[in-house]
């Protein structure tokens, strides 16, 4: 039987969004029998350090990463079109290459990209792709937004476009099941699309606090956010 791991987690390092401190969840994971564990703060990587310590302390492999938020064009152009200003996508390391690259990709979206958010584009990813593994997102992703408005044609063209980026071995489609009414329509379409391109599917949670009775409170730092 395989075991699940947490592969999109945001820690405190997600400001005004994040709940599970590493301190806590990284522990409860080694309780829960977890062998891994990912780190993909929005639009940081402030905390990979002190996640990967705490990993390394209770015997549990670290995943570093980081939910980047990607320009629906080119970086430098600082406007919102039709669509937003930007979209998500949760980058993976897989190996030292992979860790310099997401350090490099982190450091061009402040000093490049920064519109509202943090953000790269295709072009640099292209570029820094090595070492790391693509996963298209939340609901805030590209691909689903374009499935979320009707366009299945233009959700076919970007998940091509990242598997060309990444190398089709290196990203996924990303599924979440977290009770959202734009999850019933997106997610069919999901499996669809996968079937016609061969990318394949990988269950995330989107984890942004760590027990159920934490809602309450995280709303609350929503609205302090918004």
């Amino acid at each position: 039987m395989k075991k699940f791991v947490h592969l999109h987690l945001h820690t405190e390092y997600s400001l005004l969004d994040g709940m599970c401190r590493i301190e806590e969840v990284v522990p409860l994971a080694h309780r829960y029998g977890m062998k891994s564990l990912a780190i993909t703060d929005h639009g940081t990587m402030a905390g990979v350090i002190k996640f990967y310590n705490a990993c390394v302390e209770n015997g549990v492999k670290p995943i570093l990463g980081s939910e980047m938020y990607v320009a629906p064009e080119s970086r430098y152009e600082k406007k919102s079109d039709e669509k937003r200003s930007s979209f998500h996508l949760t980058l993976l390391v897989k190996d030292k290459d992979g860790y310099k690259n997401l350090i490099k990709l982190s450091t061009i979206s402040y000093l490049e990209g920064f519109y509202y958010k943090p953000r790269i584009d295709k072009e640099i990813l292209s570029q820094y792709s090595k070492g790391l593994i693509g996963l298209s997102g939340c609901l805030q992703g590209e691909i689903v937004w374009y499935l979320k408005n009707d366009n299945f044609d233009k959700a076919i063209e970007i998940a091509g476009t990242y598997s060309e980026i990444f190398g089709k071995e290196n990203f996924y489609l990303e599924v979440m099941l977290l009770n959202l009414a734009e999850e019933k329509k997106v997610i069919p379409l999901l499996i669809e699309l996968s079937k016609k391109t061969g990318i394949k599917l990988v269950a995330t949670n989107d984890c942004h606090y760590i027990y159920k009775d934490d809602k309450l409170a995280h709303e609350i730092l929503l609205c302090i956010q918004t």
